[in-house]
């Protein structure tokens, strides 16, 4: 069994000037970002390279009509040999499309129709820290015919460089700090408890979930402005769960938010948030032994509770980060949990083949219903 996987070489700079200078950026190199974060980290050094604005393009999760639009102003363009972006996970998710020769229709694409070849140099610097998505070979899009999303996860995907920039991350507003790290701790959590984790998985997952947990808990003795300090921390964290869930895979949490986010926008931290705890509160009912038992005493050490009591613990402590919302606030209805069901057990076997414990239509409806 393979143990370990770690592809893009990883770097970290004080400032994007550093960056800039040691990687040389400039003609033959595409940037794709957002207009807000180049203009006051990249706007005043002129640089020769062309760049593209994702915001342009829609807003929201990344989706295959917006990948496609992209895709036909790049080939106008022309040829580049690097593509540098500098985002959040929609931003970092779409960008790796584009390190492929054939990209569109970006459905053909997810359905495998496409010849996947990898023809350009990735960098990735992400400017959250939640997705770990700068160490994954995983791009994530809504499918909107279908109104849902899927993954596509091959190698190719892998960032040639992974670029760790703090400073980045000084102007996230609370909410979307909040809701990118507890999508990475979920990342964390759902990779320790994978059939596929490893010892080496573990090292990186177990060290993810304490940095986020003593962050969180210092934030809810300080204040909002307290995670400033630590904004390094929770992004090597990302990382860490990144490498961690790369390897090992995500599971239920993420196959039952995809719908979610598919038909209502959810923001996927958001909407991973909102599965999080009663997912792992029936893997519990199932089975309260083995790699679950593990997680169970670690989360008791660092919360300073009892391990029957960390779930509750871990809620209250994440609902002080960000407050926990109920599917019907996100506009969801009885109706459409039939339909969700069928759908992650159709559509998301990938994700789902990484459970605890098995998880079979009539417990996924129950998480559903309950959370409804």
């Amino acid at each position: 069994m393979r143990q370990l996987m770690l592809k893009p070489l990883i770097y970290q700079y004080g400032n994007c000037k550093d960056f800039v200078n040691e990687f040389n950026v400039g003609k033959g190199d595409l940037i794709i970002t957002n207009e807000f974060i180049y203009a006051p980290f990249f706007g005043e050094m002129n640089l020769s390279c062309d760049v593209l604005f994702q915001e342009r393009y829609g807003k929201g999760e990344p989706s295959d009509e917006m990948v496609d639009a992209i895709y036909k102003d790049i080939k106008a363009k022309g040829d580049f040999k690097r593509i540098i972006a500098v985002g959040g996970g929609t931003v970092l998710d779409i960008a790796k499309l584009f390190a492929l020769e054939n990209v569109s229709p970006a459905i053909d694409l997810f359905d495998r129709k496409l010849e996947i070849v990898k023809d350009k140099q990735l960098v990735l610097i992400p400017t959250t820290c939640g997705t770990g998505s700068e160490v994954t070979n995983i791009s994530i899009l809504k499918l909107e015919s279908r109104k849902t999303k899927l993954g596509l996860s091959v190698d190719e995907l892998f960032a040639d460089s992974a670029v760790m920039i703090p400073e980045l991350l000084e102007s996230l507003p609370f909410q979307f700090f909040a809701a990118s790290s507890i999508d990475a701790l979920i990342h964390a959590t759902e990779s320790v408890l994978s059939p596929k984790a490893t010892p080496f998985t573990e090292l990186f997952g177990y060290k993810a979930i304490e940095i986020i947990i003593r962050g969180y808990q210092e934030i809810t003795r300080n204040g909002e402005s307290a995670r400033i300090p630590l904004l390094g921390d929770f992004l090597l964290a990302s990382c860490y769960a990144g490498i961690s869930f790369s390897n090992a895979g995500c599971a239920a949490v993420h196959a039952m938010s995809y719908p979610l986010g598919g038909k209502y926008n959810v923001p996927h931290g958001e909407a991973n948030y909102t599965m999080f705890i009663n997912v792992f509160k029936h893997y519990m009912a199932i089975s309260s032994e083995g790699s679950i038992a593990k997680l169970n005493k670690h989360l008791a050490s660092l919360l300073d509770c009892g391990i029957g009591d960390v779930y509750d613990s871990l809620s209250v402590l994440l609902g002080k980060i960000l407050p926990l919302k109920s599917l019907s606030e996100y506009g969801v209805t009885a109706e459409d949990i039939d339909v969700f069901t069928d759908i992650v057990m159709e559509k998301q076997g990938r994700l789902m083949a990484n459970n605890f414990v098995k998880l079979d239509a009539k417990e996924v409806k129950a998480i559903y219903e309950e959370l409804l």
